[in-house]
């Protein structure tokens, strides 16, 4: 059959507009599905971010303590690692002057927690520390007698007797910088009968019955419990130390050492300590 041109051409204009049509329709639903993508995609975006901001933390975690710290950091150690299962705290005890030297010396660590600040200013002096350390607890000295206090000690002086075996920790170590500066407080001079390298092993030598008395920490003595006897003294007073902790510069696992500082310097973590005779800084 024939048709007529105008027939014809309002064919072609229907066909045009249909085909507009289905152009503007498809358009649109690719739009539409490019916005659900997007849209998508920014919600897959913001629930990566909060997935990663609230990633758990997992690892070793190795903190140098000073030897002080023993019992109180054992405690928060295991309480870390059931707040972040996958976590394992290791600890290092001991003088804080020869953990320092450690640090500096490249013995991997995450966390370091001093007994002074001049042990503390080793490792930061180095450029081993990350950030400023910060001051978490304090500690004051106390002297350690057998139990029952067999020879009367009653105070600083009393450890001049003659006969009188008495350990002190090294000078280097904070707690024997300590003593000595009450000794100096107090004009007096004391020859021990051996200087030990941390003051947990100064305290043993007590426990052992080695030794008839040793200057150690309030801490250490509450935590002999009745092994030894405790006998303050007002020279302490003048000698009290600033315990310092930081993250170190190349720790191995600096967000679990983060979070370790952070529970030690809480209001959990410092309830732990002043259980165990710290005074809060």
């Amino acid at each position: 059959m024939t048709r007529s041109p105008r027939r014809t051409r309002r064919m072609l204009q229907v066909a045009g507009a249909g085909a507009a049509a289905l152009l503007a329709l498809s358009a649109c639903s690719s739009s539409d599905s490019g916005s659900d993508t997007g849209s998508d995609s920014a919600k897959a975006g913001s629930s990566d971010s909060s997935a990663s901001s609230s990633s758990k933390l997992s690892g070793a975690v190795t903190v140098f303590a000073a030897a002080s710290l023993k019992e109180s950091f054992t405690t928060l150690g295991k309480e870390f690692e059931k707040e972040h299962p996958g976590t394992k705290v290791t600890f290092n005890f001991g003088g804080s002057d020869s953990l320092a030297a450690g640090i500096t010396g490249g013995a991997p660590a995450d966390v370091f927690a001093a007994a002074s600040p001049k042990t503390m200013k080793i490792v930061t002096d180095a450029g081993d520390a990350s950030g400023t350390p910060a001051t978490f607890v304090r500690n004051q000295l106390e002297i350690a007698t057998l139990p029952g206090n067999p020879d009367r000690i009653s105070s600083l002086k009393d450890l001049t007797r003659s006969g009188l075996k008495v350990v002190l920790c090294d000078k280097e170590v904070p707690c024997g910088a300590a003593v000595q500066k009450a000794l100096d407080a107090s004009s007096l001079k004391l020859t021990p009968v051996s200087y030990e390298q941390d003051v947990k092993s100064a305290l043993t030598k007590v426990e052992l019955k080695e030794a008839d008395a040793a200057v150690v920490y309030k801490t250490d003595v509450k935590a002999a419990g009745d092994k030894v006897e405790g006998v303050e003294f007002p020279e302490s007073a003048d000698a009290v130390n600033d315990y310092p902790i930081a993250l170190l510069k190349d720790a191995p696992n600096a967000g679990a050492a983060k979070a370790f500082i952070e529970l030690v310097s809480s209001a959990e973590g410092q309830k732990v300590l002043t259980e165990a005779g710290f005074l809060k800084p």
